[in-house]
């Protein structure tokens, strides 16, 4: 779990309700923290290309830390997931595709595409107008012969921090690399919603030709640069909107058992 701007561990913890999401299944929830001495704002550099590679950088920090939480307990390999808020949901689509054979899923809240930013001004640029490219060659050359790591996407559409222009340009990319591996049709159902006392929401689910789902687009209407649901007792979190944290943990679970289900089959997706 890769917490937002300004925010730390128990922070980004307390305002996420990761943790009661993650007890029900026996999950082991990891808060890497960003420093001040890294970042002033206590970001992720999701924007700085030798932080989005593989073999360099934060990206390789936060994957070492979590080969390391594996070798430390007894964690199946089939069922590791990266998450992020802000800074650290762009961050967490760096992992997913620089490290596809480590996560099964990633769930990115308020995020942003892969290579969308090289610098500071171009990050602020792509934040703010939502209209940057993502870089498919690029994030297709760090997948190589690989799995695409399966997204689900959280976005509110009153967001002012990161436009929620991304969102659409994160699953563009996502939809682009996912139906590369797979050389069935994809598919997208529409679903709408209303949380009790709270916002509504558009959940739009992407499955290739066969059923599988690949990803989820959440856009919760009315919600700000906060996480959905949760305790607004911690920063950026607003629990007027769908509880992000177990949707997450449902999304995870069934992409997990839908692989295994692949590869007990005999038919490898990746």
């Amino acid at each position: 779990m890769l917490h937002g701007a300004g925010q730390d561990a128990d922070d980004f913890a307390l305002g996420t309700e990761m943790n009661l999401a993650a007890e029900s299944g026996g999950y082991i929830v990891v808060y890497p923290e960003q420093g001040t001495s890294a970042n002033m704002f206590r970001c992720w550099n999701w924007f700085r290309p030798t932080d989005r590679i593989r073999d360099s950088g934060e990206a390789s920090i936060i994957a070492a830390i979590t080969r390391e939480v594996m070798a430390s307990y007894e964690i199946d390999p089939t069922r590791v997931f990266i998450a992020g808020m802000s800074a650290g949901a762009a961050m967490a689509v760096n992992l997913a595709v620089a490290h596809p054979d480590l996560y099964a899923a990633a769930g990115i809240h308020s995020g942003l595409a892969f290579g969308v930013a090289d610098e500071a001004f171009s990050a602020v640029s792509a934040m703010t107008m939502g209209n940057s490219a993502a870089q498919l060659s690029a994030a297709r050359d760090a997948i190589g012969l690989r799995r695409a790591v399966p997204l689900i996407v959280f976005h509110g559409d009153q967001d002012t921090t990161v436009h929620p222009q991304n969102a659409e340009v994160l699953m563009e990319m996502h939809q682009g690399l996912m139906v590369g591996t797979n050389d069935a049709c994809a598919s997208v159902t529409t679903e709408l919603g209303q949380v009790e006392d709270g916002y509504s929401f558009t959940r739009n689910t992407f499955c290739h030709g066969g059923g599988e789902v690949f990803g989820e687009q959440w856009v919760i209407h009315g919600l700000g640069h906060a996480w959905s649901g949760g305790d607004s007792n911690a920063t950026h979190t607003d629990a007027r909107g769908p509880h992000a944290a177990r949707e997450m943990m449902r999304f995870f679970d069934a992409v997990a058992d839908a692989r295994y289900a692949t590869q007990s089959g005999g038919v490898l997706e990746n």
